[in-house]
């Protein structure tokens, strides 16, 4: 458990007991502020940590797709190093049509079944293992409106206070070689098609885009790290064959699957 989760539940406890028993005020604040300063520190760069240059992998979809969140903009792209996040981005699906709901004040939430990136399949990236895959969480509805904004970030706090996994959901993580692992987040209850020490080859489906964890509405949140727990990770920066890196609100149009080169490192 990180300083983090560790000074807040210190800190609650310790102000239930002042109001029951009295003891010193300052101590539960002081708790309270170490836990602040370590959330504040998570979003600063590591010291001494230098990323590699990028990896090259196959894109993690295929179709027409929306950037969101990209290190293209911005590292870290998600406003913290947390979870090995620097180089992270979140894609979502966008039909030429336009039938992705938009974001607004109304209605305040929709069932993911409502967006076309739910159940849309995910793909290997490169040939590896995989490290970890879970499916348990279920899905929810979104929080796509201003109204529901609010309760997100609210969501979120309390999802990051009680472990890595409810901010991430379900997740898979593919061990790449050469000390590169590629994390899937958010993804749909019951989707997984591979487990735990099965091969993967590039381009063969291993799940499907849900609408688990901290997410606003069903997308596909990935990225490379160092480490397979994203609790211990830092990020590696990626660039997808035929794809590059897209930037924030870019809409691209990611190719059919294609065999990638694990390990292979070049700059975008």
């Amino acid at each position: 458990m990180s300083t983090y989760r560790v000074c807040f539940w210190i800190f609650v406890a310790l102000a239930a007991l002042e109001v029951v028993h009295g003891i010193p005020v300052f101590l539960p604040w002081a708790f309270l502020l170490v836990a602040v300063t370590s959330q504040y520190l998570s979003t600063r760069a590591p010291r001494r940590h230098t990323p590699p240059p990028a990896v090259e992998v196959a894109a993690p979809v295929t179709g027409r797709w929306l950037a969101l969140n990209s290190p293209a903009d911005k590292v870290p792209s998600h406003g913290t190093y947390q979870y090995g996040q620097s180089h992270a981005i979140d894609i979502a699906a966008e039909p030429a049509d336009g039938s992705r709901p938009a974001f607004g004040w109304w209605p305040l939430s929709r069932p993911a079944r409502a967006f076309p990136a739910f159940g849309a399949p995910l793909l290997a990236v490169a040939d590896g293992t995989v490290v970890s895959a879970r499916d348990t969480q279920r899905d929810h509805r979104s929080r796509n409106s201003w109204p529901a904004l609010p309760y997100l970030l609210f969501e979120g706090l309390f999802r990051d206070l009680v472990s890595a996994r409810r901010v991430i959901g379900n997740q898979l993580v593919l061990d790449l070689g050469n000390g590169t692992y590629a994390l899937y987040a958010h993804l749909r209850k019951g989707s997984l098609r591979v487990r735990a020490g099965d091969r993967v080859t590039a381009g063969q489906t291993v799940a499907e885009c849900g609408n688990t964890g901290n997410s606003s509405e069903p997308h596909v949140h990935f990225q490379l790290m160092d480490h397979p727990d994203p609790a211990q990770a830092h990020g590696i920066p990626f660039t997808w064959t035929g794809v590059g890196v897209p930037a924030n609100l870019e809409t691209f149009t990611a190719p059919d699957p294609a065999p990638a080169v694990p390990g292979k490192r070049r700059l975008p």
